[in-house]
């Protein structure tokens, strides 16, 4: 049954454990699809790992993010300044808490700090299980794929197993310079579990990949092509009901 609303995953985790640099939600990624979802009838509700406030990777912050080349202001500048939309990341739901029956689909949106909480959530894990056993979209950009590394189905089977997806790159990792910091090479686990991973030839460039009901982005610039693919997604399930 259609509910006409998608589920968004961010972190709670606000820094590296081998190093200094801080971390947390890559505004962008929420902002973005946040965007196109909502412009298409969706409403949306935010949930973490933890539930609570929601951190900002800093460098999600710089002008390159938040406005263009001569210093107008972009739409995730637009987000940042708009108080109502900015306090839905200090009072996230817990996943714990959420039940999938509530939603059409689930986005897992990235920044560094959800290789550090959606890899070790069991609840997120299940609830993302959830929703891909019940046909439902299940979603993810950049790091965001960190959280579908252990998801099992009923079937006991990886759920990225024989997947085509993508995620963040080890090339853009090292472009990055978080390459040192990282607690695992994202692109690589998938690899390990059986993934079809792929990736574009230019790093930081939007590239997706969709496989049946599974939607992944590679990077920052892939959370709007994420987004409309899943709005698409949504529509051909709504016009294929009796």
């Amino acid at each position: 049954m259609a509910t006409n609303k998608i589920l968004i995953i961010v972190t709670n985790a606000d820094q590296f454990e081998k190093v200094g640099f801080r971390t947390g939600l890559w505004l962008s990624e929420l902002t973005h699809f946040w965007d196109v979802a909502e412009e298409a009838g969706y409403l949306l509700d935010i949930a973490s790992p933890s539930g609570g406030k929601v951190p900002l990777d800093p460098e999600s912050l710089l002008f390159t993010e938040l406005g263009d080349a001569v210093g107008l202001k972009g739409k995730v500048a637009k987000r940042y300044e708009d108080r109502d939309f900015m306090n839905l990341l200090d009072t996230t739901r817990n996943v714990s808490d959420v039940d999938s029956a509530s939603y059409d689909a689930i986005y897992l949106t990235g920044g560094h700090g959800v290789m550090f909480d959606f890899t070790d959530c069991p609840a997120l894990a299940d609830l993302i299980a959830r929703f891909y056993e019940s046909g439902k979209v299940v979603s993810a950009v950049c790091h965001g794929p960190s959280g579908l590394l252990d998801v099992r189905l009923p079937s006991g089977e990886l759920l990225v197993k024989g997947k085509a997806l993508t995620g963040f790159s080890w090339p853009e990792e090292k472009v990055a310079k978080r390459d040192q910091a990282v607690p695992f090479d994202l692109e690589e686990e998938l690899k390990k579990r059986d993934a079809a991973y792929s990736k574009g030839l230019v790093p930081f460039r939007p590239h997706l990949v969709e496989d049946g009901n599974l939607i992944t982005g590679q990077n920052p610039k892939s959370a709007k092509v994420v987004a409309e693919a899943v709005v698409k997604k949504l529509r051909q399930v709504r016009d294929s009901r009796p």
